[in-house]
């Protein structure tokens, strides 16, 4: 198996802080491996290093194979504001592309010796069908409007691009930083199956542990500066990391013990050390090093009290809104209580997040009834992220809230310690929230919606840049949380653990309600839509046995002359329409189509479907 990366010797430091120290290690082809670490610990600088856009500290080396395409997804991408979708993307892919560069410039030169050569490389990269390829991508994940002007899209429609641009350019080598962050649940399940299925090699950073499962077959792990690989999926990665703690523990252990009696040694007479060999003395110190190791893992601890919430949440009464114009809710009724745990899913733009906003007063409806109870105390952890000065201080910020923050139990707690609970340790109190990492931001936001004691809590996509380990704290305090919560999170296993009923966006107002779990819906739909084309398929192959079976019943009202023969033409129109969509089926299916064929099929198939119900519906009047 080939070697499609080698890293020597890289390191990375801010300051006085070393993210890694030395890092090696070898990727080969077919790999596909999740970068996993707590968050500061230097995952994104890696990517970046790896990718050629930083540089490693003090040398070090990335070797790629010779002549092997990357491609490289950072968590934000820059986009021309001015440029429709479509433009952005060709010219993205023009700017990327050797062979289009090269036609474009000899285009522009006249020479027509370079162009024949040019149009020779363009050839053989089958470049004269970028453009199909590139509306057959953006249509795949749900970009339908390509005219669209990049300053008009939402963060999760900015992303599909981005990942638009990084699949068109068929690299070996992918590196992905946060690939799912602002993306619908939909479109995570589409790219996951994108990447099972491709032969791609891959190295990406994600706290999507679903995704991680279905796609890693490795998982490397930054530890105090260090790197750990493990073969196997996220699932696997847990108990192999275990097994390698504990037997540091014991090897730590060992080496104490041992410390020990070198040290009754070490602290003789000094007659009686100068005639022993100055190896053993080099070893104790060696040996002082390996048992200081602490294994201890620091983690976020959420001890924060609950407000008293009375019987009244919020009640919502024939709710209307309506936002740029579009219909966001129609006639919504709801009494919130509580205890209650929602997740709220739907694809980008069906209004989540809009919702939300009503919810927690920041919106008004256009008419209807909104009212909250009077002890409501909400909690709102928006998609923005922490607001702050510039050149405040992290503990400036969380001192302009409260100097002490009430704990579960009752007694108070300082804001300093609280920091100290949430990973801030002192040294980090008068650091610049500019220049803390994404998920230190996120991390510290997070401690101030929760330090005015919320007995609400309103959560829009609260997984986006926290680390694993954390999501894992906040989960368990969420588990316990004893007022209402209302979720919006494309983490499939976040809303698993913590929402135990949905509502579901459908688009132009229609809100749906499923008591369940997401995964427990997913499999909901899924039966359904098995069963809409088996039903589907039954009803079209049965119908001339049916009708078989019941011309020889005597005992119903026979046919007149020109029943039967509709009855018969019916019939055969229902054989012609079946064949007619299956061959449509398997030519989207095929992903050779041009935009405007792909077009074509969906709109004919919609068609189809209604044309065939509705003769279903007249076949199965004639034949009762």
């Amino acid at each position: 198996m080939a070697s499609y990366l080698q890293v020597e010797n890289i390191s990375k430091s801010y300051g006085d802080r070393t993210l890694f120290s030395n890092i090696s290690f070898n990727i080969n082809e077919g790999d596909k491996i999740a970068l996993v670490a707590p968050n500061g610990t230097g995952k994104s600088s890696l990517l970046k290093i790896l990718a050629g856009v930083e540089h490693s500290d003090r040398g070090g080396e990335v070797k790629f194979m010779k002549d092997i395409r990357v491609a490289f997804l950072d968590q934000t991408t820059t986009f021309n504001p001015d440029n429709t979708v479509f433009d952005e993307v060709y010219e993205r892919m023009g700017s990327l592309s050797p062979e289009i560069r090269e036609y474009e410039a000899a285009v522009e030169s006249g020479n027509a010796r370079r162009i024949e050569r040019a149009m020779a490389g363009m050839d053989l990269i089958d470049g004269w069908s970028l453009e199909q390829k590139i509306r057959q991508t953006l249509t795949m994940l749900k970009i339908e409007r390509l005219n669209q002007p990049m300053r008009e899209l939402s963060g999760g429609e900015a992303k599909r691009v981005a990942i638009a641009c990084m699949m068109l350019q068929n690299a070996e080598f992918l590196i992905m930083d946060e690939p799912t962050n602002h993306l619908d649940i939909d479109v995570i399940e589409q790219l996951e199956s994108y990447l099972q299925r491709s032969r791609c090699t891959l190295l990406m950073v994600t706290h999507d542990r679903y995704f991680l499962d279905r796609v890693c077959n490795t998982i490397m792990e930054i530890d105090r500066g260090k790197l750990y690989a493990y073969r196997g999926n996220y699932t696997q990665y847990l108990e192999k990391r275990e097994e390698r703690y504990a037997n540091m523990q014991a090897d730590i252990d060992k080496s104490r013990n041992l410390l020990r009696r070198e040290l009754e040694w070490i602290r003789s007479t000094p007659q009686a050390r100068t005639g022993k060999a100055r190896y053993r003395i080099n070893a104790f110190y060696d040996l002082k090093e390996r048992a200081a190791v602490s294994l201890r893992n620091d983690s976020v601890e959420i001890d924060v009290a609950t407000s008293r919430l009375g019987r009244k949440i919020i009640d919502c009464t024939n709710v209307n809104l309506s936002f740029d114009g579009r219909t966001m809710l129609s006639d919504f009724s709801y009494k919130f209580t509580r205890g209650e745990r929602i997740g709220i899913v739907g694809r980008n733009g069906v209004g989540k997040s809009t919702f939300l906003n009503l919810m927690s007063g920041d919106l008004e409806p256009d008419s209807g009834i909104v009212e909250r109870g009077e002890t409501l105390r909400i909690g709102y952890y928006t998609q923005r992220g922490i607001s702050f000065r510039s050149g405040q201080t992290v503990l400036e910020c969380v001192q302009e809230i409260a100097d002490v923050v009430k704990a579960a139990d009752g007694h108070t707690i300082s804001a300093t310690t609280y920091l100290n609970r949430f990973l801030f340790p002192h040294e980090t109190f008068n650091k610049r929230i500019d220049i803390l990492s994404g998920g230190e931001q996120r991390r510290l936001y997070l401690l101030t919606v929760l330090m005015r004691n919320p007995n609400m809590l309103i959560l829009d996509e609260p997984t986006n840049d926290l680390d694993i380990m954390t999501l894992n704290v906040l989960e368990e305090y969420l588990q316990e949380f004893k007022g209402s919560l209302l979720i919006v999170s494309h983490d499939r296993y976040f809303l698993d653990k913590t929402a135990d009923h949905l509502f579901i966006f459908e688009g132009d107002g229609v809100v749906k309600d499923f008591v369940g779990q997401y995964s427990e819906y997913r499999e909901y739909m899924r039966e359904k839509e098995e069963e809409r084309t088996k039903n589907s398929r039954t009803a079209t192959s049965s119908a001339p046995k049916q009708q078989a079976q019941r011309s020889h019943d005597s005992s119903k009202r026979r046919l007149s002359f020109k029943e039967q023969r509709e009855l018969e033409q019916i019939e055969r129109e229902l054989a012609t329409l079946g064949e007619e969509r299956s061959a449509l089926e398997s030519e989207l299916s095929s992903g050779d189509l041009s935009f405007e064929r792909l077009t074509e099929c969906s709109k004919r198939i919609e068609e189809l479907i209604t044309i065939i119900d509705e003769k279903e519906l007249r076949w199965l009047e004639l034949s009762e």
